[in-house]
């Protein structure tokens, strides 16, 4: 596989402060991709940028709260200004909480549904016309929690299969534009966002088993590389699909 695959690329990378988004930033830049990382944690922006550019990479960082149009408008005018044009998107912002459905918190419905459904929106929204220009493509992260039932996630599941049918809907309605725009719906990532769940008590764990893999949780390593090749040249042929990567839950 190139390491140059993307050279002369600008990548815009939601979340990019820990996780999942700071991987997908690293990996992109690490190919070549100048790339301007968001989020809300500045620290962590600090701290992924100084991973990249130690690495040789070049990145930027910009403060960016998801659920806010202007601010997704101000972060593509960001990319686009600094270097020029903007290639690919990856929305990996992602939050979850753990509730019995009769308990849940209204705020907790509207930051998860904000920051993964309402951010991942407003972002493709903006950066469509800069992608328009260069041919771009965006990959949502999605979940098996959007393709899939799951007890004591009603809204983070909510908010994923929104993901799924936002990414499908925009791939139909961009079909003859000349952009793709796909989304991964990963299983259980080792990430922070997964790392000390708070369970509410009391909860059944026969249902949790339900929708835990066997094989164990994916590093965000392995899901950056798919989302990398899907933001590549060689997956050229592939627009409008959410790819699993769960090992195996959603197979039956």
């Amino acid at each position: 596989m190139s390491s140059h695959r993307f050279t002369k690329k600008v990548a815009l990378v939601t979340g990019a402060a820990s996780g999942l988004g700071r991987c997908v930033a690293q990996k992109l830049a690490g190919e070549g991709a100048a790339v301007l990382g968001v989020d809300i944690d500045s620290a962590g922006l600090g701290a992924t940028a100084k991973i990249v550019v130690e690495s040789g990479g070049r990145m930027e960082t910009a403060l960016c709260d998801v659920r806010r149009r202007s601010d997704c408008t101000a972060a593509v005018e960001h990319a686009v200004d600094s270097f020029g044009q903007l290639d690919i998107v990856c929305n990996s912002a992602g939050v979850v909480r753990f509730h019995h459905y009769e308990q849940m918190p209204e705020d907790d419905w509207n930051l998860i549904l904000g920051v993964n459904l309402t951010g991942t929106a407003f972002m493709c929204q903006a950066a469509i016309p800069a992608l328009l220009e260069t041919g771009g493509n965006i990959v949502n992260v999605a979940s098996v929690a959007g393709l899939q039932g799951q007890a004591y996630t009603v809204a983070y599941t909510a908010s994923k299969g929104g993901v799924v049918q936002l990414t499908r809907s925009l791939a139909l309605e961009y079909l003859n534009r000349g952009i793709r725009i796909n989304a991964v719906a990963p299983g259980g990532i080792e990430t922070p966002m997964n790392e000390g769940h708070q369970f509410p008590d009391e909860i059944d764990w026969t249902l949790v088993k339900r929708y835990t893999s066997a094989r164990g949780m994916a590093k965000p390593e392995e899901i950056a590389d798919t989302i990398a090749y899907l933001a590549s040249p060689a997956a050229r042929v592939i627009h409008g699909v959410i790819l699993p990567l769960d090992h195996g839950m959603t197979a039956d």
